[in-house]
């Protein structure tokens, strides 16, 4: 549940974790890495709301990969011979 304190919106560490489909502890060791910008509230940290969009900038969606891994396939396709004669050097 988004909370707003002083109409700034906060979420969790369990709704981010949700979002970004990671555990909390994945949340806290990006928090602590400052991966994600948070507050500590009381015992608790909240990231805003707005903080969310920078991290799922590092976060890769489903369709990404798939166009990552279609590239890299494209790529080997096409210059697998010179990338294995330059894997040589």
């Amino acid at each position: 549940m988004i909370k707003e304190i002083n109409n700034i919106k906060y979420l969790s560490t369990s709704e981010v974790a949700k979002i970004l489909k990671i555990s909390r502890v994945a949340v806290f060791q990006k928090i602590k890495a400052g991966l994600i910008l948070a507050e500590k509230i009381g015992r608790n940290y909240a990231v805003k709301a707005d903080d969310i969009t920078k991290a799922l900038q590092g976060t890769l969606t489903d369709n990404r990969k798939k166009e990552i891994d279609e590239a890299v396939k494209k790529v080997v396709l096409e210059y697998g011979k010179t990338l294995r004669l330059l894997g040589r050097e």
